[in-house]
């Protein structure tokens, strides 16, 4: 598939893109006839109108001359295309898909999957590093003993470290969602539509954390009671953090793609889970049982 790059006002280049989204950044007015773009196999930038009829793309008037527009080096095309935060503009256009309650406790439900794997590739090592420290040095060896105690510490702060770098590193790729929001279609913004940083994307994952461990596990249905019943479907953590949940297409060229149905994904993930819930319950059900008959 052949990728295009434009020029913006200010010279710096945008991109890649597929005719497609091109077409749709003409449509809604972000290019015009003396925009330059550039594709492979091209000598050099080019006006839009000089390639719009290999794009398919009518206009109404003729290319005028660029003007102060800033032309890239010859060799910028050749280097990889970069999205940082600072050039990056979210297009706004038509209404701003919130993702539901739903969608985001399947995403969770998988992301909870991918951090638990995370977390015991990460304690496991340090157990058995803390158990043989201890094991060689013997308990009479003080500096064996502490260092080994150290190691098997060093296990809690990874229960909270693990998932806040996971999701900050994640939601402040270009992806802007982790693995479980990628699934059901859904990505986390700024609500101005800008992608989050990495810190911003921790913070958001430590506050969630801290709320749920300071209410007791409250803090998980207080957050979705709050998701539900919200303007716009916010947690505490996202208000907290400025942040939304939305639909993967919103603030993009293309935001009549956004669905606000829970789609075939979500559905089947949402029945995981709740079989995963009753089988949980009916495990601790007939514990507590023979428990209480033992007890008797």
């Amino acid at each position: 598939m052949t990728q295009w790059y434009y020029a913006d006002a200010s010279g710096q280049r945008q991109g890649p893109f597929s005719a497609e989204e091109m077409e749709s950044h003409v449509r809604h007015a972000h290019l015009g006839t003396a925009t330059l773009v550039w594709r492979e196999g091209l000598p050099d930038w080019q006006p839009l109108s000089t390639v719009a009829e290999e794009l398919n793309l009518q206009f109404d008037a003729p290319a005028t001359p660029v003007a102060d527009v800033a032309v890239p080096s010859a060799d910028a095309p050749y280097t990889p295309p970069t999205a940082d935060l600072a050039t990056f503009q979210p297009v706004v256009a038509g209404p701003v898909v919130q993702a539901g309650l739903w969608k985001r406790f399947a995403a969770s439900f998988l992301d909870g999957i991918v951090t638990t794997i995370i977390s015991y590739a990460l304690m496991i090592p340090l157990m058995l590093i803390g158990v043989s420290i201890m094991g060689v040095g013997g308990s009479d060896n003080p500096f064996a003993a502490g260092a080994g105690i150290a190691s098997m510490l060093a296990i809690y702060p990874i229960l909270f470290l693990a998932p806040c770098v996971y999701f900050g590193w994640m939601q402040s790729s270009s992806l802007q969602a982790s693995l479980g929001k990628l699934a059901v279609g859904i990505k986390v913004v700024r609500t101005d539509g800008q992608r989050t940083g990495f810190w911003r994307g921790f913070l958001r994952s430590l506050a969630y954390l801290v709320f749920s461990m300071i209410t007791c596990g409250l803090g998980v249905l207080i957050s979705g009671l709050m998701v539900a019943f919200t303007e716009r479907k916010q947690a505490p953590h996202d208000m907290l953090c400025d942040t939304l949940v939305v639909d993967k297409w919103a603030f993009t060229s293309f935001p009549e793609r956004q669905r606000d149905e829970l789609g075939v994904v979500t559905i089947v993930i949402l029945v995981l889970a709740g079989l995963a819930i009753l089988g949980t319950l009916a495990i601790y059900g007939v514990m507590g049982a023979m428990l209480m008959k033992d007890l008797s």
